[in-house]
């Protein structure tokens, strides 16, 4: 999973994908303050995500997005969708992805549909499985948006011709 300078890329397209108020119990009563789920992404194969915590709600999508920068990885594409199936894990998350022909458009729920789009996969089928828990399901997406390799990476890693893979 390579990291992506943030700063070679012109435009990424910020995405709020979940805003919680967290709370601390100190002596003198609770300390309320907010956490954002921020996804951010270039719509051309480049997606990554933050978490910021604040005491105001804008500042912690700011240090969301910063984060978010930080965090950026390259996804293999096939023209609008992902090279083949693959099923992504992160803790009791679990996210089914499979690919979908051109006009399909994005079936998916609220977290995984913020990371494909961010992602600029525009046809796409995803399911999640087990948690809902929209901090595990972003995490389950990349890391299965991360885990497609293209033909053309498997041929080179086998010494091969794409040709060769097929037949």
């Amino acid at each position: 999973m390579a990291l992506i300078d943030a700063s070679k890329i012109e435009e990424l397209q910020e995405k709020v994908v979940a805003i919680n108020r967290v709370s601390k119990t100190v002596k003198g009563g609770r300390i309320m303050k907010f956490s954002a789920l921020v996804v951010v992404g270039d719509g051309n194969g480049i997606v990554g995500f933050g978490i910021g915590k604040s005491g105001e709600v804008p500042d912690a999508i700011r240090k969301a997005i910063q984060d978010a920068k930080k965090n950026l990885v390259r996804v293999s594409l096939k023209g609008t969708t992902i090279p083949h199936e693959i099923v992504g894990k992160f803790g009791a998350g679990e996210v089914l992805l499979k690919p979908a022909a051109p006009g399909t458009g994005i079936i998916a729920g609220g977290t995984v549909r913020a990371v494909v789009e961010a992602a600029g996969i525009r046809d796409i089928r995803a399911k999640s499985l087990r948690s809902n828990n929209p901090y595990n399901a972003v995490r389950a997406t990349i890391n299965g948006l991360t885990s497609v390799r293209s033909a053309e990476a498997i041929a080179e890693l086998r010494g091969k011709t794409v040709k060769e893979i097929f037949e």
